[in-house]
């Protein structure tokens, strides 16, 4: 269910972006504007077809030397990926289809598992590092991080970075059989001193708990064996043992066959989310004129409308409707999805963040309304004075409602800039249905309360 809803507001926000660049034409952006959001489009187009082919990715990451690619290829039972003695064998990230059930369709069912290898990361630049690593680790619904003998504070810090991209993480704890003695209650420890010692204060039970160590030997040293010949003779040769992966491999797969599918709607509403929230930027931009005088023309008919308005009650409804026909108008100025039912659920929104803004236009606007009411029936005893009285009370009003309503068209702008992902099929409404339904028993359950603090939204 959450696949089909993060594949139809994938499309709607690729239609957003096809109509921006259409209406961008007449007024084409500077370059660097146009570059940004066709990379963005370009990476929504991936995770599309990446949802509707129902391929989750695995990638791998972690310092030289700590066996990476070997791990892949023990996983996928044949040397796919260059490995060898010396460092930076890995230039660049990597891709390949790993098929754990073979041909067994039933097992496998219709999820499809791509293994992305990576550059250690320690080897390239801090730069290109972070900016490598967060671009990847956005884009996979789960991480591998490898290591091999005692953690270092680098493997730390990199560890603690990936951590950020809020995905389930693995720490793959390869070459046990050099270090036979190592437990994951160990490597855990190894961490919590790390913790300690760090200055990020970064809890350690939101990086990862002992489930979440896995043990392998992914391509173990050769061993010496001793071999007794048929004449009786006693040789010596040395022997690869096979890898040791089966526990990893049952750990994945355990994990993308109960979260898989979620975790593949909630990384694409993510960069959804995150691309249509550049796009709202790019769109006040282009249109910054028309949207301020569209703005002041509903603040004038407001203000008239309240003005000549003799009912108080009718005020507060004119002002409300005039407030929800500017959203719409803004919205479809921009190309925003907005319909009414949600034009009055962010107007709700834009009335309780303002605070005492628009409460006061409220407030005074009720005071106003019924001065203004009872000198319309005043006027009809004394009509000089009673005219007066309206007439004075009526721009009055019509000062605050015009005020009121410039407020509303400002905030509506900053929060179509923030985020435009209203509607059924908008990211921002299917992300929060996701991780309002989560599963106690899965990892993600564990890091939502840090997912919902990042994306903004309420627990």
């Amino acid at each position: 269910m959450y696949l089909q809803r993060a594949r139809a507001s994938l499309r709607q926000a690729l239609n957003r972006y096809t109509a921006y660049f259409r209406a961008a034409r007449n007024h084409p952006p500077a370059a660097s504007t146009q570059t940004m959001l066709k990379t963005d489009m370009d990476r929504l187009s991936v995770t599309l077809n990446k949802l509707e082919n129902n391929v989750a990715r695995v990638a791998v990451f972690g310092l030289v030397s700590r066996g990476k690619s070997a791990v892949l290829n023990a996983l996928l039972g044949q040397k796919v990926l260059p490995t060898g003695p010396l460092n930076g064998v890995t230039l660049a990230p990597q891709a390949v289809v790993w098929s754990p059930y073979g041909n067994d369709k039933q097992k496998a069912g219709d999820l499809q598992i791509e293994l992305i290898d990576t550059p250690g990361l320690d080897e390239i630049d801090g730069h290109t590092r972070a900016e490598m690593a967060q671009v990847i680790a956005r884009q996979s619904d789960l991480i591998l991080f490898v290591v091999a003998g005692d953690i270092t504070r680098t493997e730390y810090q990199a560890l603690c970075e990936l951590r950020q991209a809020q995905k389930p993480l693995l720490l793959v704890f390869n070459k046990i059989d050099l270090y036979p003695e190592q437990s994951r209650q160990a490597i855990y420890q190894s961490l919590q001193r790390l913790a300690t010692a760090s200055t990020d204060n970064q809890p350690l039970q939101r990086l990862l708990s002992t489930n979440e160590i896995v043990l392998i030997a992914a391509e173990p040293a050769p061993m010496q064996v001793r071999v007794e010949q048929p004449d009786g003779r006693l040789t010596y040769e040395w022997e690869v043992p096979p890898p040791q992966v089966d526990n990893l491999k049952e750990k994945i797969l355990e994990i993308l066959g109960q979260e898989g599918r979620t975790l593949m709607a909630l990384n694409a509403l993510v960069q959804v989310r995150e691309a249509e929230s550049r796009l709202a930027g790019k769109l006040l931009e282009v249109h910054e004129a028309e949207a301020e005088a569209l703005i002041w023309k509903f603040v004038r008919y407001k203000a008239i409308a309240i003005a000549i308005n003799p009912v108080a009650v009718l005020d507060l409804v004119g002002a409300t409707v005039a407030d929800l026909a500017m959203i719409r108008a803004l919205s479809d100025l921009y190309g925003l999805p907005v319909t009414g039912h949600e034009a009055g659920k962010l107007w709700k929104a834009i009335l309780l963040s303002s605070g005492s803004l628009l409460l006061t236009e409220i407030g005074s606007g009720i005071v106003l309304g019924l001065g203004k009411s009872a000198a319309a029936a005043a006027s009809g005893v004394d009509s000089a004075n009673g005219l007066t009285a309206y007439a004075g009370t009526a721009i009055a009003q019509a000062s605050f409602a015009g005020f009121g309503a410039y407020s509303v068209g400002r905030a509506v702008q900053v929060y179509l800039e923030n985020g435009c992902s209203w509607g059924a099929q908008g990211a921002n409404t299917v992300i929060q249905d996701i991780l309002n339904q989560l599963d106690s028993n899965t990892i993600m359950y564990r890091i939502r309360q840090e997912l919902t603090e990042q994306l903004g939204f309420l627990p």
